[in-house]
């Protein structure tokens, strides 16, 4: 039994035959992969674009909100930093 394990330990190949086998496949697959065309990637990056200025906002409000609700408890003046 321990035979056989050192014989399929001899058997493999060295790290960049086993890389170059990985780069090859992943090649092979990303000449399968159907790729979006222009316009859908122009309106993708622009639904992205504007929920991520959607978020912008409302995380600007919640904090400027919260920020003067600290102010109107504690009676501190924040200091602008």
């Amino acid at each position: 039994m321990a035979n056989n394990q050192k014989n399929q330990d001899a058997k493999k190949p060295n790290f960049f035959v086993r890389m170059g086998r990985k780069l090859k496949e992943t090649f092979s697959e990303l000449k399968r992969v159907t790729w979006p065309t222009f316009p859908k990637v122009v309106k993708t990056t622009c639904v992205v674009l504007v929920v991520v200025l959607a978020f912008l906002v409302v995380v600007t409000a919640l904090n400027y909100g919260l920020q003067e609700l600290f102010t109107v408890i504690t009676n501190i003046k924040p200091t602008g930093a």
